[in-house]
């Protein structure tokens, strides 16, 4: 489907000038992936973000986005740049836990806010948590115990379960054993990255498994979902949205058909804002929004419902501000606890075609108003 832009997608800044007058400027630092492996998600992030920003109408706000590549290196001193250099209010837009880990710390640290849109390791939801830091997504954990809750609902007895070897991989096999009550057939970490699954498929074939749980996010999802399907192994997978995101199953195509994945959001979700959202996005973008998508329009929302109560160069106010959570989400009720990650329903959605496209409709509620497991490890 042809990209269409009908408003202007402001990269660098939006006009800080109006009618010859100076507006007290708030500055917000994305960085994200716009290249490499997993680029989709950053870019989905990137135009949810601006959509919401554009559709605002304020021109007080500066958005100043960079690529990270993936590399946690280049997220650091991306993020040096912006705090040092561009003196940037607000940070955002990372995708990866790793390059979370890296960058998000060192933010916080210096008084800068930094609100996630998709990455929410652990260690950053418990101990590790900051008054400045405010996750806009999930708690990593999330979608994988909606995951383990669903196989529960579903009798699965038993599951083999894989992620890549990485923070936000850990968490998904530690989130989805948290809440399935089943046996662990198998139990593998692949590399970060990885693209060929011939030797994990033939562990999953010998396993003995009744279902395999699997989270493989971008290309990695879509390289295993393809080289399973076509390996013959007929156990049912499942597994959280990342695997079976709007851009993905185009990639995947039939393959991912039937398929159950967990997610606190779909297209379908009747709400109004969530309906305005999905049509706004195509009529901007050409394309249906994604989770990611959805994730960076709210992020861009709940910064502006703060800024609408509170300068953000008054730190306490604006804090407070954030946490009220004064925005209509696209996921309907939204609030945040007390370590400042979301309470909200996750659903079932499974992946179906309308047309030529390959999307996802919701099947039920799995966890309604779920928080995460860390809260009372944060001592803020």
């Amino acid at each position: 489907m042809k990209k269409v832009f009908k408003f202007p997608i402001i990269i660098s800044a939006l006009l800080s000038v109006v009618a010859g007058t100076a507006i007290a400027e708030t500055k917000i630092g994305m960085i994200t992936t716009l290249s490499g492996g997993g680029a989709g998600l950053g870019v989905d992030v990137r135009d949810g973000f601006m959509l919401a920003i554009n559709q605002s109408g304020r021109s007080d706000i500066k958005v100043i986005i960079e690529d990270d590549q993936r590399k946690p290196d280049i997220a650091v001193k991306l993020a040096d740049k912006m705090v040092q250099s561009e003196k940037v209010d607000i940070l955002t837009g990372i995708i990866w836990s790793n390059l979370a880990m890296a960058v998000v710390p060192s933010v916080t640290a210096q008084g800068k806010f930094y609100l996630s849109p998709n990455a929410g390791p652990s260690a950053l939801a418990g101990k590790g948590c900051h008054e400045n830091y405010f996750n806009v997504a999930w708690q990593n954990d999330n979608l994988y115990e909606a995951a383990g809750a669903y196989a529960n609902s579903a009798g699965v007895g038993n599951s083999f379960v894989l992620a890549p070897n990485y923070p936000a991989g850990k968490d998904a096999i530690v989130g989805y054993k948290r809440t399935f009550k089943g046996d662990i057939a198998g139990e593998l970490y692949t590399k970060l990255g990885q693209t060929d699954y011939a030797a994990e498929i033939a562990q999953i074939r010998a396993s003995g498994a009744e279902n395999v749980f699997f989270f493989l996010p971008g290309g990695m999802g879509i390289s295993f979902l393809k080289q399973y399907a076509a390996s013959g192994v007929d156990i049912p997978l499942t597994g959280p949205a990342f695997s079976f995101d709007q851009g993905i199953l185009q990639a995947v195509g039939a393959a991912a058909l039937g398929v159950v994945n967990t997610s606190q959001w779909n297209k379908d979700l009747d709400n109004a804002t969530n309906k305005a959202f999905v049509k706004s996005f195509q009529d901007a973008y050409g394309r249906l929004p994604s989770l990611y998508a959805s994730q960076g329009f709210d992020t861009a929302n709940l910064v502006i419902s703060a800024l609408e109560k509170a300068d953000v160069k008054n730190a306490g106010a604006f804090r407070d501000a954030l946490r009220a959570a004064d925005f209509e989400s696209t996921r309907g009720d939204f609030s945040f606890a007390s370590n400042q990650h979301p309470i909200q329903s996750i659903y079932a959605r499974q992946v179906i075609q309308e047309g030529d496209v390959f999307t996802n409709k919701v099947l039920s509620m799995v966890l309604e108003n779920h928080s995460n497991a860390y809260v009372d490890d944060c001592k803020m």
